[in-house]
């Protein structure tokens, strides 16, 4: 069974930046089109950033573009957000999962990992 591991998370103030890692057991990420999501105190978990593994091509959510980049590392089987410029609003637990396509915003796996938390301070 397929295991994410995501990594990363802290404090940080507003402006700051932070890495998240996503590892998984169990499969490789190749072929694969993984993502970002996160769910903030209250709120239901949203897309937040998606790579379709092959070919590196990448698609983000509107409230992330310009400040947040997802990469992966292929010997590594490892998938990364680097965010900067973090807001207040950003706070939230980051999880990383499978999605079908590089359109798609559903997570693919039932299984979650236990995710990140990130907390931005004004």
């Amino acid at each position: 069974q397929v295991q994410l591991v995501e990594s990363g998370g802290g404090r940080v103030q507003a402006g700051g930046s932070l890495r998240l890692s996503c590892a998984a057991s169990g499969r490789t990420f190749s072929g694969s089109t993984m993502a970002w999501f996160r769910q903030a105190p209250g709120k239901d978990r949203e897309f937040v950033a998606a790579i379709f593994w092959t070919y590196g091509s990448t698609r983000y959510a509107d409230s992330v573009k310009g400040r947040f980049t997802i990469s992966r590392d292929n010997a590594k089987n490892t998938m990364y957000l680097q965010m900067n410029s973090l807001k207040p609003e950003d706070t939230a637990v980051y999880y990383c999962n499978a999605i079908r396509t590089i359109a798609s915003t559903q997570a693919l796996l039932d299984s979650w990992g236990q995710g990140t938390q990130v907390t931005v301070s004004s």
